[in-house]
């Protein structure tokens, strides 16, 4: 692994925090990693179209005493751009690759923010590779046909000219809520993400991880780790309902509602979602 030097991250309650980073080797390309703090290792994989950054205001807020995996997941991010076609299977084979780059030793806690929920859904089902999951805003079914014939639509301009004009719009619109388009910083995050990646890295991911995603409903019974799945209020294809039900069909899993968030949570919400995160862990010690 490569260790550039150390740059400080958003000080928080504890203090500052210092991070480095480094480009793992996996079946799908180097993922683009940062690491934060000391101590057993915490994985935050990020949503598709965004990467590590939307973690930054949420990550103070988390107990010390941990080493935060900050993932910019496959094709995304500063992640070596994917070469072809993959699907989230894939992508959970390249984060047991991370997890053997990164020299964990024993099960990790997962927190995925959608795209990061999918790939924690099948990493739950394997045994000894999590001792938790959090799932955020990761629905559970493929998405519905009306958005598979809009990305379909808007694919060939997202991979001829990048995330511009009708592309970028639709993006922003299901990643945040009207209020939190309209706050600058906020807006900026998904905007730099969106910066990041080549364009055909960024259309084969939304080929691989949005438009192959499949309908894991009925594997939830095969989670084999203590689960928390948190829905935002203002996301229709995961609603409150729908994670409540998605909880009824895993052994060990509850739900939660986060208010005033769309799709990327820990951006718009990171208080409320980082309160969640941090009282499921301690439920867990306790």
């Amino acid at each position: 692994m490569d260790h550039p030097p150390t740059n400080p991250i958003h000080p928080g309650s504890n203090g500052t925090l210092t991070e480095t980073t480094s480009l793992v080797p996996t079946r799908l390309g180097r993922l683009h990693v940062r690491l934060v703090g000391d101590g057993p290792t915490t994985v935050l994989w990020s949503s598709m179209f965004v990467d590590s950054h939307t973690w930054d205001s949420m990550v103070p807020l988390l107990p010390s005493g941990r080493r935060y995996a900050l993932v910019d997941p496959p094709g995304l991010g500063l992640s070596e751009p994917l070469r072809g076609a993959s699907d989230i299977s894939a992508a959970a084979d390249a984060a047991t690759d991370l997890l053997t780059g990164l020299e964990v030793d024993g099960p990790v806690d997962w927190v995925g923010n959608a795209f990061g929920g999918h790939v924690g859904f099948k990493l739950a089902a394997r045994a000894g590779v999590l001792r938790s999951l959090v799932a955020v805003s990761s629905p559970a079914q493929p998405i519905d046909a009306a958005l598979r014939r809009q990305i379909t639509l808007l694919l060939p301009i997202l991979r001829t000219a990048g995330p511009v004009g009708p592309v970028r719009t639709a993006i922003l619109t299901a990643m945040l809520t009207d209020a939190s388009r309209a706050s600058e910083p906020l807006r900026q995050v998904v905007e730099a993400s969106l910066a990041r990646p080549t364009r055909r890295s960024m259309a084969l991911a939304v080929q691989s991880f949005i438009l192959n995603r499949v309908d894991v409903t009925g594997e939830l019974a095969q989670l084999g780790v203590p689960s928390l799945f948190v829905a935002s209020d203002d996301r229709g294809d995961w609603s409150p309902q729908d994670s409540e039900y998605a909880a009824s069909l895993a052994s060990d899993a509850s739900a939660v509602t986060v208010q005033r968030a769309r799709t990327l949570v820990p951006l718009e919400q990171p208080e409320m979602l980082a309160t969640l995160v941090r009282r499921f862990w301690d439920q867990l010690s306790g």
